[in-house]
């Protein structure tokens, strides 16, 4: 007989089968029967895990920026707080290139359909991990590398460019140089425009890579 209580590793895979199916096939795909296959277990474990369809959605979203949070807070604090925003950037990018479906379906890349919250609360739920770009631009004003502004305006800014970037770059749009051709002039223009000196700036994040988060 199947044992069906619940397992963290066919958890994992109904998630990131969920986010395969919103990605590439839409919302009309993720069914009860496609989401146990794709998971390689029953329908029956799907309900194990997850109360219903819109629960197994919404915890692909969750799943999403829990990733994205895990990564971000890996990233430590340095006396260089442009440093130390570059390396938020290269997480940020490194869990958009390791979790593509999921990155799609917790930024709205992929249609929901029927099971996108409706609540403003539910929609930016994963707005926690936008906390830590905001302590980073914090540091950054306090240390007198970018001109007095709001942290939270600051943060938006470079979050859009990097979200921006992202979508280009998972979408194979710029290659293997993408991040020393793009995305590193890019930060430097946007944060030369928020204050900061180009060249110590472009010194903070010259070690930007894709390789891990940055430890400075």
């Amino acid at each position: 007989m199947t044992d069906h209580r619940a397992q963290p590793d066919v958890r994992v895979r109904l998630l990131e089968g969920a986010a395969r199916l919103l990605a590439e096939e839409g919302p009309a795909a993720l069914t009860l029967r496609r989401a146990a296959a794709e998971a390689e277990t029953s329908t029956m474990g799907v309900y194990t895990h997850f109360g219903s369809m819109a629960d197994l959605a919404d915890a692909v979203v969750a799943e999403g920026f829990a990733r994205l949070a895990a990564l971000l807070a890996e990233v430590p604090r340095s006396e260089d707080a442009i440093a130390d925003l570059a390396g938020l950037a290269q997480a940020y990018l490194i869990n958009a290139r390791q979790n593509p479906h999921l990155y799609a379906v917790m930024f709205g890349s992929a249609a929901l359909g029927k099971f996108r919250p409706q609540a403003a609360s539910e929609r930016g739920r994963g707005r926690y991990t936008f906390d830590e770009i905001v302590a980073g631009t914090q540091r950054a004003v306090a240390q007198g590398r970018l001109r007095p502004a709001d942290p939270a305006a600051i943060a938006a800014q470079l979050w859009t460019a990097m979200h921006g970037y992202v979508l280009l770059d998972v979408g194979g749009y710029f290659g293997a140089d993408g991040v020393p051709r793009v995305l590193v002039p890019m930060l430097v223009n946007l944060l030369a425009g928020l204050g900061a000196d180009p060249d110590s700036t472009l010194a903070s994040i010259t070690g930007l890579t894709t390789d891990e988060p940055a430890r400075h």
